[in-house]
């Protein structure tokens, strides 16, 4: 990032976007949001942040770039505005792909070590209060130019988990925020990159930078939403990479904010697959989560090209996942929710071993996979 971004992404914050249309299928009321209302200043914030990349733009270490000013401090965050607590039901689809609100960009920033294979981003996106969300939905994101395949039509809608509160990165209930892995096709036979096959959405995004105008449409999704019926409850949260994204806004909301009307006292337990340090996504945050709340949070990596498993291959998530076993299905069968989010690959191995384990322990899998979804425990969203 220049350092003539600091002036645009600054005000990027502030900006007031053209599209006004009204919320007609919503709750939700923003509009009277102040700055002042909280303990600092969203502008300073966001030049702190957006400065902080600048310093760190080019000397990437072999840790990920923190992402929250609010980590050097153990007190709970307040939030506004209040009233984003109201609504009963999510909300759903208050833009369609083909009337998609137009949203700017915050601040674009590298949030993966030099030794990291590939680029992920953590983007922020400035929608004026105008596209709420609840934490656990996804946007859809409509890139510009032409669809390829439709001469003259816009390109197909690309879903992204949201990686914020519905107070967004802010707490100012403005902005949104997604982690993006950079979609980049390399030629087997040459070794060399392919522009032309390049993921479009992933690359806009990516390039992206403050000021810069963003089609959105959304938000959907219902199957991720973070249940807070029970403020006791066990959430076990699985991952691999960008899948993190949905619970980095669970964490947050759990940990970092202060939520009047839900105080969390139960159990989150994070598995987190990537391949080597340098991949691992908002690290600095989770460690911190694991030094204020240990007694309310648990932090598992699996590094696949840095560990090695029981039988010595590579160390993945699944392997993580029988390696406690025991106490995982303990808590299932004390009500705990599990979530699966990241590449549809990851599926088939984490099924296989949870079947294995099953049936280990005399039990059936099917039957008790089958119980879990009937109550509502069991929450999978891949891609």
């Amino acid at each position: 990032m220049s350092h003539s971004a600091v002036s645009q992404a600054a005000a990027a914050i502030s900006v007031s976007n053209g599209n006004k249309r009204s919320l007609r299928r919503s709750v939700f009321k923003n509009n009277s949001i102040s700055f002042n209302s909280k303990p600092w200043s969203s502008f300073s914030l966001a030049l702190n942040q957006i400065t902080t990349s600048i310093t760190d733009a080019n000397r990437y270490t072999n840790s990920t770039i923190c992402m929250s000013v609010q980590q050097t401090s153990s007190s709970k965050v307040s939030v506004s505005p209040i009233d984003l607590e109201d609504a009963k039901d999510p909300p759903l689809h208050l833009y369609k792909p083909k009337e998609a609100y137009t949203a700017k960009i915050v601040s674009v920033e590298r949030v993966v070590g030099a030794n990291a294979p590939g680029e992920t981003c953590h983007i922020v996106i400035d929608h004026d209060g105008n596209l709420p969300y609840w934490e656990g939905q996804s946007y859809g994101v409509i890139p510009p130019g032409d669809n390829p395949k439709k001469p003259g039509a816009p390109h197909n809608v690309r879903l992204y988990s949201i990686a914020s509160t519905r107070y967004g990165d802010f707490f100012d209930g403005k902005t949104a925020s997604l982690c993006v892995r950079r979609a980049v096709y390399y030629d087997p036979e040459t070794g060399k990159e392919d522009p032309s096959k390049n993921g479009v959405c992933s690359n806009f995004l990516c390039d992206s930078k403050p000021g810069d105008k963003i089609q959105i449409s959304g938000p959907s999704g219902k199957v991720m939403l973070l249940p807070e019926d029970d403020p006791n409850a066990t959430h076990i949260m699985i991952a691999t990479g960008t899948g993190v994204a949905p619970y980095r806004g669970y964490l947050r909301r759990l940990f970092m904010e202060d939520v009047p009307n839900y105080k969390f006292g139960g159990l989150a337990w994070l598995f987190l697959g990537v391949a080597n340090t340098d991949s691992l996504l908002y690290d600095d945050e989770f460690s911190k989560y694991l030094k204020d709340h240990p007694e309310n949070f648990r932090f598992d990596k699996a590094l696949s090209r840095e560990e090695k498993n029981k039988t010595g291959g590579k160390m993945y998530v699944q392997d993580k996942i029988e390696e406690y076993s025991d106490e995982i299905f303990k808590l299932l069968d004390d009500g705990a929710h599990i979530y699966f989010c990241g590449l549809k690959g990851m599926m088939p191995g984490i099924q296989d071993t949870l079947k294995r384990v099953a049936e280990e322990r005399g039990e059936s899998w099917d039957l008790k996979l089958s119980q879990l979804k009937k109550n509502k425990q069991w929450h999978v969203e891949v891609y």
